[in-house]
Formats: structure tokens, C-alpha cells, sequence
């Protein structure tokens, strides 16, 4: 397979990329900054302005897929997160729209259509829902970041007009050490001090890496995928549960809670990404026949922190 990689030196396409690439499939990596990365060994980067199709836009002409990770990062890079000034809500709304835009810009001109559009996502989208079991045929909630995922998941739907097979992934929390959620979650298990967040009883809905990569590659190579697909642990928890399994793991306490309110006012609107409650289910992808190497959270956070 030629597969091309919107934001493919990120910490999911790098590790997509790597995966891709080991197997002997023809992998290019698009990033606005080429000499910053050292591609592994098999992929091939090409440089590109996050906006258009300029530059790189033939490669799509044949390719077998295009997975669409592109995007502004919602907390920033480093901790505490950046706050969502309105010009920091400006960037993470117009890089999701302007990479879509790019993406459907080369399928466009393509000759011959890829075969599949992955676009990225988030659960994020159903909103702050309590204790609601959801699934991909729940509505979309009303928030800043539901709304956002819906302008990221529209902004490549015109490619199914074009008879290409689009598949949104509306992935939960991803884990890795290497960037997310991970290392400033487990930062104050590492001082001693971790434990609940707000209530604790908001669920937190989570994926390895390692499942991650391995749920594109399927629903790349699985042409009955289409449409957006949860892809998450089938195991969910509150976020009680998540701070307890993480003291289990690294031996540190997990009794300290931090309030909503203290939360709300160091990070601002930030705070909804880890105080909202999202229960999603992979229903759709365990019935397309994907199965997860670490289902359950507190193997796969030994093997991550190992």
C-alpha cells in the first residue's frame, strides 16, 4: 500500500508511520517542518503548509489511503496546558478545517481516487453526557469541543461524494509516553500527590497507542468500515478508578483530590477535558471483528510505564 499521512511525525502518525513502513507498505509523511524530524527507517517526508494540497498534492494520485491527523493540539505541547484564549480557539478550529480542506483538495485532483479518507477525531463529541453509554449513533453534545469535532469530521465528508470510503475515528484518550494525555496525568502520581480529579466520577474513555495504530490500520485494510467509528477500550472508568489503577502501577498514592473548582481556575475551559464525562463503546469496530491487545487499563499502563 502507498499510504499518505496528514501530521505523520506527531505521536500517533510517527507511530503509525513506523508501524506502516516495518511492514513494507510505502508510507509519506506530511510535515511543516521536514528537517526537524528523523523519519524511520521506510518513510519518506514531505513538506507541506497544513492549508492546501500545494506541493504534495500528486502524491495522492493512485495512493492507497490518506489518514488525516492534522491538527492544533487542544492542551498545547508542554504543562500546565494553554489556556483557550479566543485566538488559541481560532487556531484549533481553522487547523482542522484548512488540513480537511487540503486533503479533499488532492483527492479532488487526484486521477486515481484513493481508496479511503481516515479521518481523525474524538469522542469529544458527544459532549459531557454522565453516565450515558454512548455510541456512534449518539447525538453530538454542546460544548466548544463537541463542536469542534464536528467541523474536523465534516471538513473531509466531501471525498464520499467523490466514491471515496471516509471513516471518521473518534478516538478516546490516547496513552502513550511519549506525548498526550499520559505524562502530565501520571506527573503528580510521580510527586506523590495524584488522586481524583473534580467529583471522580466522570468516565474517562482510553486506548493504547499500540491499539490505536493497529484500529487505522484495520479500518484502513477493512473496506465494510465507513462512517465514524469509536475507537476506544472496550473498558472504560470513572475517573476514580483511572487514579487508583495509575497508584497501583507506580506504587504512589492516589488519594489526593483536586477539587473542579481549583481545576476550572488554573486551566479555564481546559478543565473540560478531563472533568467531562464521556462513556463511548468501540461497538462498531468490535463488530467489524477488531480485537484489542490491551483491553484493560492496568496491563496497558504497565507495559507504557514499564
Amino acid at each position: 500500500m502507498r499510504v499518505i499521512i496528514t501530521g505523520g511525525t506527531g505521536m500517533i502518525g510517527s507511530e503509525l508511520a513506523a508501524s506502516l513502513a516495518g511492514d513494507g507498505h510505502e508510507v509519506i509523511a506530511l510535515s511543516r517542518n521536514p528537517s526537524k524530524h528523523a523519519p524511520p527507517p521506510g518513510v519518506q517526508i514531505e513538506k507541506w503548509d497544513s492549508k492546501t494540497a500545494a506541493g504534495w498534492g500528486h502524491l495522492a494520485d493512485g495512493a492507497d489511503a490518506i489518514v488525516n491527523l492534522a491538527a492544533e493540539s487542544i492542551a498545547g505541547e508542554g504543562f500546565p496546558p494553554d489556556r483557550w484564549t479566543a485566538a488559541k480557539k481560532r487556531r484549533i478550529r481553522q487547523s482542522r478545517i484548512d488540513a480537511g480542506n487540503a486533503v479533499v483538495e488532492a483527492v479532488k485532483a487526484a486521477a486515481s481516487k484513493p481508496a479511503v479518507v481516515i479521518q481523525a477525531s474524538g469522542n469529544d463529541y458527544y459532549g459531557d453526557q454522565g453516565d450515558e453509554v454512548l455510541t456512534e449513533e449518539a447525538p453530538p453534545g454542546d460544548s466548544f469541543l463537541a463542536d469542534i469535532t464536528l467541523d474536523w469530521e465534516g471538513a473531509t465528508a466531501p471525498v464520499a461524494e467523490m466514491g471515496v470510503r471516509h471513516v471518521v475515528t473518534r478516538s478516546g484518550m490516547v496513552l502513550s509516553p511519549e506525548g498526550g494525555a499520559l505524562p502530565s496525568t501520571i506527573l503528580p502520581f510521580r510527586l506523590f500527590v495524584g488522586g481524583p480529579l473534580g467529583g471522580g466520577r466522570q468516565w474517562w474513555s482510553w486506548i493504547h497507542i499500540q491499539d490505536q495504530v493497529r484500529a487505522i490500520r484495520f479500518l484502513i485494510e477493512n473496506e465494510a468500515a465507513s462512517g465514524p467509528v469509536i475507537v476506544c477500550t472496550p473498558n472504560p472508568l470513572r475517573n476514580k478508578d483511572f487514579a487508583r489503577v495509575i497508584g497501583e502501577v507506580m506504587g504512589r498514592p492516589s488519594y489526593f483530590p483536586v477539587p473542579a473548582f481549583a481545576l476550572k481556575l488554573a486551566l479555564g475551559e481546559v478543565a473540560d477535558t478531563v472533568l467531562h464525562s464521556r462513556r463511548t463503546l468501540p461497538e462498531k469496530l468490535q463488530a467489524l471483528g477488531f480485537t484489542f491487545l490491551y483491553p484493560d487499563l492496568k496491563p496497558a499502563l504497565e507495559d507504557l510505564l514499564k
